[in-house]
C-alpha cells in the first residue's frame, strides 16, 4: 500500500509538471521504451513510441497550449498492495487550457498509466469530447 501511495503522489506531480510546462520533470518518470497513445484525428493523435518521441509530442503540446491546468479528480490503482513499482493507474482529470491563438478550452478524460519498475512504460489517454471544440483547440 505504501508503494501505491508513493506512486499516486508521483502521478499528481507528473500532471503538475504538465501544467507547468516542465518537460524535464514530466519525462523523468518515463522509461526509455515508454509509449503514449493520444486519441482523435489531428496532428497530435496517434501512438508515440520511445522516450524521445513522447518528449517531442510534449514539446509540441506545450507550444500549442501556452496555458495548461490539469485538475486531477481521481486516481485508482489496479494493485493497491504493489511494492515493486509495477502497477496500472487510472487518472480521471479535467483540463483547462488556452491555445497559442488565445482560444480557451476545457475537457475531461482518463489516462491509463502502466508502470514497470517505477517507470512509465505506457500511457493511453481517453478524452471525453473529441468533437469540433477539441479539434479547434488543437488548431485542426
Amino acid at each position: 500500500m505504501i508503494g501505491t501511495i508513493i506512486a499516486r503522489k508521483a502521478v499528481r506531480r507528473a500532471f503538475q509538471a504538465l501544467s507547468n510546462h516542465d518537460l524535464e520533470g514530466f519525462m523523468s518518470a518515463w522509461s526509455d521504451i515508454g509509449a503514449l497513445t493520444y486519441p482523435g484525428e489531428m496532428w497530435g493523435s496517434g501512438t508515440y513510441d520511445g522516450k524521445p518521441a513522447v518528449s517531442d509530442w510534449c514539446r509540441k503540446f506545450f507550444e500549442q497550449y501556452p496555458k495548461i491546468f490539469f485538475d486531477v479528480q481521481q486516481i485508482a490503482a489496479t494493485k493497491i498492495f504493489a511494492f515493486t513499482g509495477t502497477n496500472v493507474f487510472m487518472v480521471h482529470w479535467n483540463i483547462y487550457l488556452t491555445n497559442k491563438t488565445g482560444r480557451e478550452g476545457q475537457n475531461s478524460g482518463v489516462s491509463v498509466i502502466s508502470l514497470k519498475g517505477g517507470k512509465v512504460i505506457k500511457v493511453k489517454d481517453f478524452v471525453f469530447d473529441l468533437g469540433e471544440n477539441f479539434r479547434l483547440n488543437w488548431g485542426a
